[in-house]
């Protein structure tokens, strides 16, 4: 006799939800956006169609100069390009960029049960913090960790036990959100609950469906669903 194993669900009180930053949590491809063509305008170049950047913008800044330059790290002309959309971007972190559509009422919920939140990004703290000040996030998230804070990056795990030691909640009641194979992969590592998001920079939707994530939310919408 055949038994179909149950869907995944997550905890039915998780002990901390933690949220990877861009394309996760706030829609930051409009300042990445506006930076790449500015530059690319500053060097002659036309803008490129907002999509065309957008599908990269969880791969960094070293993406947005591959996208907006078709230059590699070492291409003798990368590190002042680099260095110059990374000083536009510090320049103007939230001119454009905001929580994504519904995601402040889905945090508003978590608040009103109890269940802290926290961020845990490969974005470095000269831009995360700035960010989620300006946004107005600092005094609601329980943690911010970003690479500066650890030794290894996503998809290693040691962020996540560090957000989750800063919270004071054990690691394994708890879920992790990301909208890229690493987040997904950093949090099966930490033993965490896993939602992989398809409304983040995903230049193939598709393949989210391998990541192996215990679940998959295609809207946020769809994630707040999961975490009630």
């Amino acid at each position: 006799m055949n038994v179909t194993p149950p869907e995944p669900a997550v905890p039915a009180r998780p002990s901390t939800v933690l949220f990877d930053l861009d394309g996760t949590l706030i829609d930051t491809a409009p300042d990445f956006i506006r930076c790449l063509n500015e530059l690319r305008l500053s060097h002659g170049l036309p803008a490129l169609p907002a999509p065309h950047i957008r599908r990269s913008v969880s791969n960094g800044a070293r993406a947005m100069i591959k996208v907006g330059f078709g230059l590699e790290p070492d291409h003798p002309d990368y590190l002042e390009k680099h260095t110059a959309f990374l000083d536009l971007y510090e320049a103007g972190v939230a001119v454009e960029t905001t929580l994504f559509e519904g995601m402040d009422n889905l945090l508003k919920s978590l608040e009103a049960r109890g269940i802290p939140w926290g961020i845990v990004t490969n974005k470095p703290v000269r831009f995360a913090v700035p960010l989620v000040e300006a946004l107005g996030l600092a005094n609601r998230c329980a943690a911010v960790i970003c690479p500066d804070h650890v030794t290894q990056r996503k998809p290693h795990p040691e962020a996540l036990f560090l957000a989750c030691k800063e919270v004071g909640v054990e690691p394994t009641a708890g879920i992790y959100v990301g909208d890229h194979e690493r987040d997904i992969e950093a949090g099966r590592n930490a033993g965490m609950t896993t939602i992989a998001v398809r409304y983040g920079y995903i230049e193939q939707p598709e393949t989210v469906d391998l990541w192996q994530a215990d679940l998959i939310a295609d809207t946020v919408s769809d994630l707040a669903k999961l975490l009630q």
